[in-house]
């Protein structure tokens, strides 16, 4: 049966009052059994379920030598389970945004073990089996060290920061006194993972408290999400990156008369972003500012008729001040202490209760005994005609050589032009020039990375170690699109593409005689479909696969596409002046769009090809 097509279970129009953390377990198995606690890929789950998945891991955990474990799981619900029975077994669970090798090796130096979705190298215990057994639920200590969340790392290496229970607790009463009555009688959706502390909060601890229904998964798709959003009254966890690409060819009516309330956090909301998503949405994100150290700061929400008011409004019991140079300090319940906490963000007052963030104040580094602002060289290169977006960090150097900026840009029309006429040199050369008269010799970029988009995890932040991963070795070649059919014909695309020698894929395979992995090229086609095309969300098939001949380092190869709707298949192939290299077609689900949770069982391209 259709995922849209399951019965769904009502979301209640009231709920029993917030539980405290302290005792939430406790309120947990003390609910109807029946009542739902969420969905998972359109099935129903309630709180019988929930009580004995927390049940199963607490037992699982009580096991276990050491106090200090890992987590990592996708499905929100099973987190939660996982999370409030290691809180019962008296542990103190870590948080890791993702895991990746340089992630877990430092996981690995700091806990006990591992839970979930962790590589085998790092010997996960297993998924636990439903416990039948009664157990005694016990209310814990305001003080007990619940967590240990790492900052997003967007501005610098990420640091692992500690959280008692009180903190949290905190957190989420600020969130039900400040936003409880948009909520209620609302599922929550969320694009953003609850492996950082927005998502956290606004997935997990707020709705498990509230008695509010979730959806398991995180949404990938804005298809999915529209569908998802129709079909009852809900609020939204997203992020700026994630508001601000909303595609406006899909059909949001059914969202704009079933959302209560958006939310977005992760970074400042540009007022033709915020207004935007408000137009499609119905409902103008609120935005949060904060950070996994400081926890909830302040919020805002836009409004057209005020288009330059961008003050903040502190969160209740939140109390902020500047100092001197400007520099944001703040003290709440949501800190480790009830000392004041100097931020690394500027501010000015523009009215009583309220300031407005002027940027951050620690981007400055020294390359050879001078001070350079690295939030200086970014605003040159916006400057530029040539570029759209743009970030540079200071690069780690070999002992006895200078340091480099590296600088990864998005280009503009003009910039794209240049690049696809000239090349990356002369680009370069350009950027180079326009920054002579503003910044420093020393700072100007001596590494240029030009991308079609910044990449964002799953919070929708870039981070310094994304873009650090881009220096390394390149995952996509160079791509322009030569050809495309015109309006009302077939689609079809043509790509000229260079495929560096230094690419990722080539490391392996084989030493000596680098070779395209097959399972890459089926990705690339996906990857440049999905770019141009209206593609459904989810792979159900793929057929007539073919390698004729192999794609090699430094030569040009043109990657064709068509795509046949009403057959939901997209047709490849990869040809040169030598023949053509490889071919197939990938097949996807026709009704994709009308799947809720992402389709998180459905396998990949990548997995079936391999």
């Amino acid at each position: 049966m259709p995922e849209s097509s399951l019965p769904q279970a009502p979301v209640p129009d009231a709920h029993p009052p917030i539980s405290p953390l302290a005792r939430l377990a406790l309120s947990m198995h003390g609910r109807p059994p029946a009542m739902p606690v969420g969905w998972r890929d359109g099935a129903v789950l309630d709180h019988a379920h929930f009580a004995a998945r927390m049940s199963a891991w607490a037992g699982l955990l009580e096991g276990q030598a050491g106090r200090h474990f890992a987590l990592y799981l996708d499905d929100s619900i099973e987190f939660g389970a996982a999370l409030l029975g290691a809180w019962q077994a008296g542990k103190t669970v870590w948080l890791t945004a993702d895991t990746l090798p340089g992630s877990c090796a430092s996981l690995a130096a700091s806990v006990d073990g591992f839970l979930g979705q962790f590589p085998a190298a790092h010997a996960p215990l297993p998924l636990p089996a439903d416990s039948l057994a009664e157990r005694a639920w016990t209310q814990l200590a305001d003080d007990f060290p619940a967590l240990v969340v790492y900052t997003s790392g967007s501005t610098g290496a990420a640091q692992a920061i500690p959280k008692k229970l009180s903190q949290l607790a905190s957190e989420v009463a600020t969130l039900e006194q400040l936003f409880g009555e948009h909520a209620d009688g609302a599922a929550v959706v969320a694009t953003v993972s609850h492996q950082h502390i927005y998502g956290l909060l606004f997935k997990v601890l707020w709705p498990l408290a509230a008695g509010r229904a979730v959806h398991a998964h995180s949404v990938d798709y804005p298809e999915q999400l529209a569908a998802l959003l129709a079909r009852g009254p809900c609020v939204l966890a997203a992020s700026p990156a994630h508001l601000k690409r909303l595609p406006q060819h899909i059909d949001w009516s059914g969202a704009r008369a079933q959302l209560r309330a958006v939310f977005s956090s992760g970074g400042p909301l540009a007022l033709d972003s915020a207004l935007a998503a408000g137009h499609l949405l119905g409902r103008v994100p609120r935005e949060i500012y904060g950070s996994s150290e400081t926890g909830g700061v302040a919020w805002r929400q836009r409004v057209p008729e005020h288009p330059d008011d961008e003050s903040w409004q502190g969160f209740p019991g939140v109390n902020w001040r500047l100092m001197d140079d400007g520099a944001l300090e703040v003290r709440s319940a949501h800190l480790a202490d009830d000392g004041w906490l100097c931020l690394a963000d500027r501010a000015r007052v523009t009215a009583p209760g309220r300031f407005q963030l002027l940027g951050r104040s620690d981007r400055i580094v020294k390359i050879e005994e001078k001070r350079i602002s690295l939030n200086a060289i970014e605003a040159a290169l916006l400057a530029t005609p040539l570029v759209l977006d743009a970030r540079v960090l200071l690069c780690d150097a070999p002992a006895g050589e200078r340091q480099k900026v590296a600088a990864f840009i998005v280009c503009s029309a003009a910039g794209r032009a240049l690049l696809d006429a000239e090349g990356k040199l002369a680009l370069n050369r350009q950027l180079q020039t326009a920054l002579g008269g503003q910044v420093d010799a020393v700072a100007v970029p001596r590494r240029w990375r030009y991308l079609e988009q910044l990449p964002i995890n799953a919070q929708g932040k870039t981070t310094q170690a994304l873009l650090l991963a881009l220096l390394e070795k390149p995952r996509l070649p160079h791509a322009r699109l030569i050809e495309r059919s015109a309006e009302g014909e077939t689609p079809r695309l043509l790509f000229e593409l260079h495929v560096p020698a230094n690419l990722f894929y080539f490391e392996g395979h084989f030493t000596g005689a680098p070779l395209l992995p097959g399972v890459v090229q089926v990705e690339w086609a996906l990857h440049f479909a999905r770019q141009h095309l209206d593609l459904p969300a989810r792979f159900r098939a793929m057929h007539a696969l073919k390698f004729q001949q192999p794609v090699l380092p430094d030569r040009p190869v043109r990657l064709a596409l068509e795509y046949d709707a009403p057959k939901a298949s997209l047709q490849f192939r990869y040809l040169s002046d030598a023949g053509q290299h490889a071919s197939g077609r990938i097949l996807f689900h026709p009704n994709a769009a009308a799947v809720p949770d992402g389709g998180a069982d459905t396998p990949t391209p990548a997995a079936s090809a391999c």
